[in-house]
């Protein structure tokens, strides 16, 4: 009896490790930043192809993270990406003249926005936006350059 009960326990002990290993890689996978509510302000930047970027990606300066992408739509009258950013309020010294970029974590990793402070005396404030806007790098376009350059380079022989 003492046996079986011993099972019963080990195997119990091996189904809750697993179920909390799940949720636990099921947070990290969602970028979900627990219960935290710091304070924030709003910037967006417009950018012609956002690639991959998604919802609740991190906005980094110098690989730190200072914000979270809150929302993405597509601007009325330019036709390009509006991507809007909640920068942490500890972060409000970014001068007006700051630049944005879509970049990437590795090499097929997640895609992130960041932002290079720039030299102005004015700073960003919540509603404003971020004039200087670097695209994402789409991988495939990469390639597709590549080959045409390995191509014409070919013929020309």
């Amino acid at each position: 009896m003492f046996r079986r009960s011993s099972i019963e326990i080990w195997v119990g002990a091996f189904v809750l490790m697993t179920l909390v290993a799940l949720i636990f890689v099921a947070f990290k996978v969602s970028n979900f930043q627990g219960f935290q509510d710091k304070p924030t302000y709003q910037v967006s930047a417009l950018f012609s192809n956002i690639g991959g970027l998604k919802v609740r990606a991190p906005v980094k300066i110098s690989g730190v993270v200072v914000g979270r992408v809150d929302s993405i739509s597509v601007d009325q009258r330019t036709y390009r990406a509006k991507v809007v950013m909640d920068i942490y309020k500890e972060y409000n010294k970014l001068s007006l003249d700051t630049s944005a970029s879509i970049l990437t974590s590795g090499l097929l990793g997640d895609q992130y926005i960041g932002l290079t402070p720039g030299a102005d005396d004015e700073f960003l404030k919540n509603g404003d936006q971020i004039d200087i806007a670097q695209s994402a790098l789409v991988l495939e376009e990469l390639i597709g350059q590549f080959l045409t350059k390995l191509s014409d380079s070919g013929n020309k022989k």
